[in-house]
């Protein structure tokens, strides 16, 4: 296989499997400028140069009765990717975190004959332990980034995986060098990331907004998710005069920001990494949380904390997510010297943990090229 005409397939359904992918692209690209990417992402793996197929809004269902509620969109997707890649013939197919999507790829893909890595491990460890059988028959090569997961497939299942350091420490360290901070507001910011899906942020920012009104001296500037209508935010916003929103500057948002809320998900992390003290807030549908409660278990929601092995920041959860517990919380990390030294510290720690592996998109596509050379 000549290195200047690999073709890849690449699959990511979400915002960060979007950042990560493009930034995999773009480290595969320096090692085989001719390698051709094909591949369902986002706006920035296509500007890392892949042909896109289809975007990740189009997929994105979150929760369990959501995902039940659009069972035939899903299966029409899946339908529809296993032609694409089929006409395509690629030499290998790279997986990127979506599991319940991707899985059901690699195991359709290993039937073919097709080359399958996955980047950005399915959470076993947190709940669907039982999938890690199909896993080690199904992926050729599986690449993590949080330090615990190469153990945790070693010990309980031995399985050698990769770990290569989380993708996300590079980002933010660039993000962090770039031109100077586009400043948003003449008052101290608190940034609000109520996440990526319409219908998460329907149930989250009301609640958040409601502590706008106990900080009067803050601007509270939201997050705005990417393709979704500026219409969506101003409907919600009406009447709260200290809170606005953005578009495509959560990082330039975050760098300048005293405190945040945010939702569960990547964002704690990239929140956690920027150094900048957060509540991290989740609430789902009733039935979701009901379900989600008997079948995950790990201690906590937030990355942060899991990979800490310890409540680094607060976690405001279901019943637990109200203004009043929000307001309390956001007091101490505005206010209270000690526990913004402590957060500082503890924020250090993480990134050192996540820094482990190097630069960890240029690990990932090294591995990859040497994988399928050998």
């Amino acid at each position: 296989m000549k290195p200047d005409t690999t073709k890849y397939y690449i699959i990511a359904g979400e915002a960060s499997g979007d950042l990560h992918g493009s930034n995999l692209i773009k480290a595969m690209k320096v090692l085989q400028p001719g390698a051709d990417f094909r591949a369902w992402g986002g706006d920035k793996m296509q500007a890392a140069g892949a042909t896109l197929v289809k975007h990740y809004r189009d997929l994105a269902f979150m929760g369990f009765v959501e995902v039940v509620m659009n069972l035939r969109t899903i299966f029409k997707n899946l339908a529809l990717c296993k032609q694409d890649i089929s006409n395509y013939k690629p030499d290998a197919i790279i997986l990127v975190d979506y599991p319940g999507f991707n899985l059901r790829i690699a195991k359709w893909a290993k039937e073919q004959g097709i080359k399958v890595i996955y980047y950005i491990s399915p959470q076993v460890w947190a709940w669907k332990a039982n999938r890690v059988k199909m896993m080690k028959q199904c992926i050729d090569k599986m690449l993590v980034i949080l330090p615990f997961e190469k153990d945790y497939f070693k010990n309980k299942w031995n399985w050698e995986v990769e770990y290569v350091g989380h993708p996300l420490v590079n980002v933010i360290d660039e993000a962090m060098q770039q031109q100077p901070v586009q400043k948003l507001s003449g008052k101290p910011v608190v940034a609000l990331l109520p996440g990526s899906r319409k219908q998460e942020i329907k149930v989250k920012l009301p609640i958040m907004l409601q502590v706008a009104k106990q900080f009067a001296d803050y601007q509270f500037i939201v997050a705005k998710a990417p393709g979704l209508d500026e219409s969506f935010y101003d409907e919600m916003l009406q009447g709260y005069g200290n809170v606005s929103y953005v578009s495509n500057q959560t990082y330039n948002l975050l760098r300048q920001s005293s405190a945040a809320l945010v939702t569960s998900g990547t964002a704690t992390l990239e929140t956690a990494l920027f150094g900048v003290p957060e509540v991290v807030c989740y609430k789902g549908s009733p039935i979701s949380y009901a379900i989600a409660k008997r079948v995950i278990s790990i201690k906590y929601i937030s990355l942060v904390n899991l990979i800490m092995d310890k409540p680094v920041v607060k976690e405001l959860i279901q019943h637990e997510l109200t203004p009043a517990n929000i307001t309390k919380e956001l007091e101490a990390l505005l206010h209270d010297p000690q526990r913004k030294q402590e957060l500082a510290s503890d924020y250090k720690a993480l990134k050192e943990l996540l820094s482990q592996g190097g630069n960890a998109s240029e690990k990932a596509a090294r591995s990859i090229v040497d994988f399928l050379a050998a």
